[in-house]
């Protein structure tokens, strides 16, 4: 379905042509002085050179050829030469009426679909998830939904780190703790137990534990580097032992993710890739790409267009270790021959982008990806507390995500619950799903690159922008919808009508924008492209709310109109919240 702005400049574009202009003036924007205008074109301005003509003049002509358009109710020419442009509430309606008929609202789907792989997961195992972890797992979430409604297809890889020192670690601290697990016995040749002998808590006390060791005591972490060889070597006990740690990690890792609706295809490690590792490495010096640089095995990445330095990008390291790069371009290898994806998306902190530039042209270079496969870095920027630093708890210490979840379910149940009767259990429910939609438009009203205040009153404030006020006008809309099914009025079945008001038409004409906009967050991967766009339907339809009495209109033609212009704003809301990974409650 063509976009509404793409008909009307189409339309003007015929209007210059007609004047005997170039029709390529007609281009058409959204109004930056709505108070005036609706859409506006400046291409009188920009033929005034071209035809050696004053450009009021050139905008006059085009104006008288619009009067008969069936696009257009006004064009007004104004000093020194813009075009003023109004539409006409027919168009508008049509196309809104195309809107309902087509499938997910006109918006065009690919000939030829994507494959896409989003890596946005990354948290190491044995590790309870922070507060860094949230912009990752929202993002990527998103960028992922965006891309399925977009007519691709998208799998999402948490891709942990579940391989390295850590895990020698871990089973380094375990053997001092329990020496005698059937793990560390070397002649032990029958089943291991079923049962871990950790909990979750457990096992996140002894990491850090053993990572504190390994850092003041010389032999302790020589033992941990030894536990990480034999783990890695496939010694029994040892992969018995990280069979247990990845279990009981994941399911912890599941709950969490899943209290923040972030949902997986792939559950892949960087231990999915050890076997691949050797094969790769055994390729690239085979083919030239790699050599030998002060004991580390390295690939030139650098280029002549290069402005700044970019180092080689480090296979292994001079004892023959992997490190983050091995294991990635690993990663990338072995999704290119099991997924063949036409794309691969990252999300991490912004601090790593040389780091993926490395990566990247490494891939490239050493031909692991066929040349048409994108490779894109999204890096996000920090979340920090009122005080403009990386956000912590009360007493300066990394917050955990569910603790951050548990503070916002609560400052929500109080607001919920705050001077007024309400059922319990429902008002714990609601002030769940509420406040994900706080975290979540929180976060993904900034754009990605940039820092942003995590304002835990700002975000959970049901006015401005903000979660809780996109949520509470679709509330509203329901509560409208019920009201009149509950007087006998007919819900199903009505049919858009021509605006009666200016609030209506602005109403109208913010519906239209949807298809444009949701193609422009897939193209740009930009999720807070759909905040804005929401936040401004949201104000357009609480500007038609109060504006009009909706549930006591007596004109049941008028009424009907406005029952299916209020189902189609419900139905682009909660399709617009659905693709950012949330959902809004039957009532607030």
């Amino acid at each position: 379905m063509n976009k509404l702005l793409d008909l009307i400049s189409e339309e003007m574009k015929k209007a210059f042509e007609a004047s005997g202009y170039d029709r390529e003036l007609g281009k058409v924007t959204l109004s930056n002085r709505p108070d005036l205008c609706e859409y506006q074109c400046n291409g009188a301005m920009a033929g005034a050179k071209l035809y050696k003509k004053a450009p009021i003049m050139i905008a006059g002509d085009v104006a008288e050829h619009c009067k008969d358009s069936d696009v257009f109710s006004s064009v007004e020419a104004v000093a020194p030469g813009f075009l003023n442009l109004k539409v006409k509430e027919s168009f508008v309606t049509a196309y809104l009426l195309q809107m309902c008929r087509e499938e997910k609202f006109g918006l065009d789907m690919p000939e030829h679909p994507s494959r896409i792989i989003v890596d946005y997961g990354g948290p190491n195992v044995a590790k309870p998830l922070h507060v860094g972890h949230l912009r990752s797992g929202v993002i990527g979430e998103s960028i992922k939904r965006i891309a399925r409604y977009a007519g691709h297809e998208v799998i999402g890889d948490i891709h942990l780190g579940d391989w390295g020192l850590q895990m020698g670690l871990i089973i380094t601290e375990l053997k001092e703790r329990q020496p005698e697990l059937v793990y560390f016995d070397e002649n032990y040749q029958g089943e291991y137990p079923q049962d871990a002998p950790f909990t979750i808590s457990e096992l996140e006390e002894i990491y850090p534990t053993a990572s504190s060791k390994s850092k003041e005591d010389a032999a302790y972490k020589e033992r941990a580097m030894d536990a990480t060889f034999k783990l890695q070597s496939g010694v029994r006990g040892y992969r018995a032992l990280w069979d247990h740690i990845i279990r009981v990690s994941v399911a912890d890792l599941k709950k969490n993710y899943q209290n923040l609706n972030v949902e997986f295809d792939l559950w892949k490690g960087e231990s999915d890739v050890h076997d691949v590792i050797p094969g790769m490495v055994e390729y690239m010096k085979k083919e030239g790409y790699a050599y030998i640089s002060e004991g580390a095995l390295v690939v030139d990445v650098k280029e002549e267009t290069d402005t700044k330095e970019i180092p080689p990008c480090m296979i292994l390291k001079s004892d023959g270790a992997s490190l983050y790069n091995t294991t990635d371009l690993a990663t990338i290898m072995e999704r290119m021959r099991e997924y063949h994806p036409d794309r691969m998306i990252y999300l991490t902190d912004k601090r790593q982008e040389l780091y993926f530039e490395q990566v990247f042209r490494c891939a490239r270079k050493t031909k692991l990806v066929e040349p048409e496969t994108e490779l894109l870095h999204i890096g996000f920027g920090t979340m920090n507390g009122k005080d403009g630093k990386p956000f912590k708890t009360r007493e300066g210490g990394v917050m955990r995500l569910e603790t951050l979840i548990q503070e916002i379910n609560d400052e929500m149940y109080r607001k919920i619950t705050d001077n007024r009767q309400v059922d319990e259990e429902e008002a714990r429910q609601t002030a769940k799903v509420v406040a994900l939609s706080a975290i979540k438009y929180g976060d993904l009203s900034n754009q990605a690159s940039k820092d942003y205040i995590f304002d835990i009153d700002k975000f959970t404030s049901f006015e401005g922008d903000t979660g809780p006020y996109i949520l509470y006008t679709i509330v509203r809309i329901k509560s409208i919808l019920n009201k009149i099914r509950e007087q006998g009025g007919k819900i199903e079945g009505n049919v858009l009508r021509e605006a009666d008001s200016d609030s209506e038409k602005a109403l109208m004409l913010q519906l239209t924008g949807f298809n444009a906009m949701m193609a422009t967050a897939y193209a740009e991967t930009a999720p807070h492209k759909i905040c804005a766009y929401i936040y401004e339907l949201a104000n357009a339809f609480n500007r038609f709310y109060h504006e009009t009495k909706i549930v006591t209109e007596e004109n049941e033609e008028k009424k009907s109109g406005w029952v299916a212009l209020l189902l189609l704003t419900r139905d682009v809301l909660e399709t617009c919240i659905d693709v950012l990974g949330f959902s809004a409650p039957e009532r607030m």
